[in-house]
């Protein structure tokens, strides 16, 4: 009996997996990989919630950092930086992967300079989880400030 209820489980889940990527599919209207330019950016809630999660998350992996190395305080010169206040997304990407990945390139000020971030963050709603990827400055020749998926 506990081999069929497991197997009627597996298959239940395997059904709920594809029917959830099914319709991210339909109501994106994106194939899976392709990635899509999200057009109302500035006035889009969610993804302007994303970017301001993005950058809390960077702010926590800073201070967990700092927190290692046992620095108190940091100066403006310190390889760390400063933490980051979110003023808004200016631009994002949505690609149907196991879930949806945004690409996010975000306003924040750093020690009072505006500067710009490119962000990555995987949302699975059906499972309310977010994840940060990568969070780093917007230039192709710089390294990302961190890696979240450690």
């Amino acid at each position: 009996m506990a081999i069929i209820r497991s197997q009627t489980v597996t298959l239940a889940t395997i059904t709920l997996t594809l029917l959830i990527s099914l319709q991210l599919c339909v109501c994106y209207r994106g194939k899976v990989g392709a990635k899509t330019e999200i057009s109302d950016v500035k006035t889009n809630e969610e993804v302007q919630e994303l970017g301001s999660f993005s950058v809390e998350e960077y702010n926590r992996s800073l201070r967990r950092q700092r927190r290692q190395r046992q620095y108190k305080t940091m100066s403006i010169g310190d390889n760390i930086g400063g933490e980051l206040r979110f003023m808004e997304v200016v631009e994002a990407q949505r690609q149907v992967v196991s879930g949806l990945k945004y690409y996010l390139t975000i306003s924040a000020t750093q020690n009072g300079v505006s500067k710009m971030f490119e962000s990555e963050v995987v949302v699975k709603p059906w499972v309310r989880s977010k994840e940060l990827l990568n969070f780093g400055p917007s230039n192709s020749t710089s390294q990302y400030l961190s890696s979240c998926c450690n």
